[in-house]
């Protein structure tokens, strides 16, 4: 019987080829398209999945108050928390204090390794999570000052080790940077999956800080420089222990007296850690959770309008297969025979979609990676992803209910036919049949067009992004890391300003300064900063820029008034240097009207004042999620720093080369690299940008496949009308009156989608730019816009199949009247 069913099934296909090619294509297309969005939806979802014990580790985070004003809301918080929480509270089980150390150089002998990401950690740290140590023992690798544990693949690029001997490598010394005491290796981790929004690959015990920093890094309570994690025991309860926190910060921190800050302290389950993270000093990886779930949607529409598509296809074949339903009715079969026979159909069909589907999504895998920039592949959706085997057994469910719904409509409706009606020719068309296939054209746009609206904001919001005026200028800034391999002297003002002359003889070189900060990333602050004789009896918080004399004028940012850093400003004892330039977002917080009366006040930080010698116009120091900071400028110099270059756009590949020339005779053995500064800041976009580049492909999708149903719908409503339009020419109808005529309906059909999107695109596009401080405005337009484009693409559709169908000679038509 099954077999019957397979080969009628078959036939049927081929015998309406244009329909069955139509359908293939739509499902196809839909389904290669969910495969590509799920594979990215698992990846962002399974983020620091793999940890044993996850869903009782949490991160502690920590907002600070002066004045009543959140003045920071991060993720680092002082050395004392983690520990003082573990003894106060018996909710928790377990914790763990990390810093992050940055990039480092690993020295062996002559070889110098690669910039390493480095975390300082303490000893709880390996068994707190799950990073397998592959040699070492995890209880103890990280107790004793300059104690190492290096990755494996640090393990094979350095020592050119295999698998089986990296026991051996235990015992033996690596230096970090400029460090003359080694650091002994004590273990080798396994490498971190790249699902973990940490990520690093060297580790070294956080008693080795106490040597270097000093006693602080465990004491204070108002230094702030770590990340805390805990692990609660098994049944507790997170929300009814942090209620415990406000009573933690009132007896440690005494309001703001220990830390001239209220502190406020929070638990953030790991498993957000990735995609619900809107802190500041983010240690790890994150994304945006909005966005990964606006995929997620996304996919489901674009599978649904491909099963719409074949719900309506099907069903407005109808009277076509109404007297084949009515012979076999009549030849004895039965309704669940009938039933069994299109369900087999429509099976045969969608599973056919899937294998060139899965086909197709293996053959466009590099194209996805490249534009997400992601490891992603089909072991996602199999159990290598969010959820395992349950993921792939709820992806096979859906699978397999969509099939059976989008075929069990079409089934029940053709096998409901009565015999005797269609066998005298007196069936007609269902008009409850009509509305549903209308209702589903009505969503299949919806979707479309919520998609286009929304995939125009993204664009436009990103195009803002780009063009805004930043309040400083990067173009042709070439950026070069200072020496980390050379020491700090007191010649090295002089040579960094030296190694600056003698690049700024090629003529290629318009500028050059050197900076700590790069613009993009996040600054330090300095809190309880107060303006000398005021009436503050609370300071405010200040972050910091530390730049060299040229940063300004390399940069073109306006300085409104006073001077610039001179050469005198800056000195090697740093407890020498006095003078200080703020932006005048700084100035009004300090209570200043305007830059000019800033000149000459003083303000206290860093228990010492600093005289104010000159302000600047304020800029975007990070990207347009963030609101402008205030910020003091204080003249230091450092070799590990930043250099930038203004640059001719003339042959830079010869400038680069000259300045890679210049750079190794001043600073012998250090490794030169560069990257552009636009490129630089634009990275803080990254995650903007991939969510562009996917909705822009996926709504492209989307409305092709709804446009291949509505292409596939019109034609076979058009040729049921094959009769009425010769008659129609016959008594004189026009083409036009006859195109207008048969695409109005539709038209119709798509109006009322676009009316139906319009809020809810607005609603979705609103809670997306809410991420960004500085955004465009949603005018009307732009709906307007789309909703003609949305028009514009269903009248093409239509009126193809409409002006073919009107030019079409009535004879042909009317030949058999």
């Amino acid at each position: 019987m099954i077999r019957n069913y397979l080969k009628i099934a078959f036939r049927n296909l081929l015998k309406n080829k244009v329909f069955s090619l139509v359908n293939l294509t739509g499902l196809v297309v839909g389904i290669t398209a969910c495969l590509m969005i799920l594979q990215y939806v698992s990846f962002e979802l399974s983020f620091d999945q793999f940890h044993t014990d996850i869903d009782r580790i949490y991160r502690v985070t920590n907002d600070r108050f002066q004045q009543g004003k959140l003045v920071q809301h991060g993720t680092i918080t002082y050395p004392t928390i983690g520990k003082t929480m573990a003894k106060d509270y018996q909710e928790v089980d377990s914790y763990t204090t990390m810093v992050n150390g940055g990039t480092v150089k690993l020295r062996r002998e002559k070889s110098i390794s690669q910039d390493e990401q480095l975390f300082y950690v303490d000893d709880h740290f390996l068994t707190f999570f799950t990073f397998p140590l592959l040699a070492g023992d995890a209880k103890t690798a990280l107790k004793a000052p300059n104690s190492m544990v290096l990755t494996e693949s640090n393990a094979k690029r350095i020592f050119g080790v295999e698998p089986k001997d990296y026991a051996r490598l235990i015992g033996q010394s690596l230096y970090v940077d400029l460090d003359t005491e080694p650091f002994r290796i004590t273990g080798i981790l396994k490498d971190i999956p790249a699902t973990s929004h940490l990520q690093f690959k060297t580790l070294i015990s956080y008693e080795t800080l106490v040597r270097t920093w000093g006693d602080w890094v465990k004491t204070s309570w108002d230094g702030s420089d770590m990340w805390h994690y805990l692990k609660l025991k098994p049944g507790s309860d997170a929300a009814a222990l942090e209620q415990k926190f406000p009573a933690f910060s009132d007896r440690y921190f005494q309001g703001d007296k220990v830390s001239g800050s209220v502190e406020k302290f929070y638990l953030q389950p790991l498993r957000k850690a990735h995609l619900y993270s809107d802190y500041e000093y983010e240690i790890g990886i994150v994304n945006n959770g909005k966005a990964v779930w606006t995929m997620l949607i996304i996919a489901a529409f674009i599978l649904l309008i491909a099963w719409i598509n074949y719900i309506n296809l099907a069903t407005a074949r109808s009277l076509e297969r109404a007297k084949e339903v009515g012979v076999r009715k009549v030849a004895g079969a039965t309704s669940g025979q009938l039933i069994g026979q299109f369900l087999s159909e429509s099976v045969l069909l969608n599973l056919f979609a899937l294998v060139l589907a899965i086909i197709l999504t293996v053959s466009l895998q590099p194209v996805l990676n490249e534009m997400v920039d992601k490891p992603l592949s089909l072991s996602l959706l199999t159990g290598q992803g969010y959820g395992g085997s349950a993921m792939a057994l709820a992806l096979v469910g859906v699978f397999a209910l969509g099939l059976f719904l989008s075929g069990f409509y079409p089934a029940f409706a053709l096998s409901a036919f009565q015999a005797i009606q269609v066998l005298k020719g007196s069936f007609k068309r269902s008009a409850k049949g009509i509305w549903v296939r209308k209702s589903l054209v009505v969503f299949q746009y919806t979707a479309s067009v919520v998609l286009i609206i929304g995939t125009f904001i993204v664009f436009r919001q990103l195009e803002f992004m780009r063009k805004e005026n930043l309040g400083f200028n990067m173009d042709q800034v070439l950026v070069v890391p200072g020496p980390a391999l050379t020491l700090w002297d007191s010649t090295a003002i002089d040579r960094i300003t030296s190694f600056k002359a003698e690049v700024k003889r090629y003529p290629a070189i318009q500028a050059a300064a050197s900076s700590i900060n790069l613009f993009g990333n996040r600054l330090s602050r300095t809190f309880n900063v107060k303006r000398v004789g005021s009436n503050q009896e609370k300071g405010v918080t200040i972050s910091r820029m530390v730049i060299d004399l040229d940063f300004f004028d390399t940069y073109q940012i306006k300085l409104l008034a006073g001077r610039n850093f001179i050469t005198t400003d800056s000195d090697p004892d740093g407890r020498k240097v006095k003078n200080a330039i703020l932006n005048l977002s700084a100035v009004r917080l300090l209570g200043l009207p305007d830059a000019a009366s800033a000149l000459g006040q003083k303000i206290a930080c860093y228990g010492r004042d600093w005289e104010i010698v000159g302000v600047v116009s304020d800029f975007h120091q990070q990207s347009l999620h963030y609101p402008i900071e205030p910020i003091v400028f204080q003249p230091f110099y450092a070799n590990g720093g930043f250099y930038s270059f203004k640059i001719a756009s003339t042959d830079p590949e010869k400038t680069i080369d000259q300045i890679e020339q210049k750079y190794r005779e001043f600073f012998p053995g250090n490794t030169f690299s560069y990257s552009f500064m636009d490129e630089q800041f634009n990275r803080q976009y990254r995650h903007d940008q991939v969510f562009g580049k996917i909705t822009t492909f996926f709504s492209f999708l989307a409305v092709l496949i709804a446009s291949l149903g509505l292409f596939g719908l019109s034609s076979y409503t058009i040729s049921q009308r094959a009769k009425e339009i010769g008659v129609r020419k016959v008594l004189g109808a026009s083409v036009g009156s006859i195109v207008a005529l048969l695409s109005k309906d539709f038209l119709k059909l798509v109006g009322i989608a676009i009316v139906i999107a319009a809020p809810i695109a607005w609603y979705a596009v609103s809670t997306w730019l809410d991420d960004f401080a500085y955004k465009i405005d949603l005018s009307w337009w732009i709906f307007v816009v789309a909703g003609v484009l949305a028009v514009g693409i269903a009248l093409l559709t239509v009126s193809f199949q409409s002006i073919k169908a009107a030019l079409m000679n009535p004879v042909k038509t009317l030949r058999s009247e």
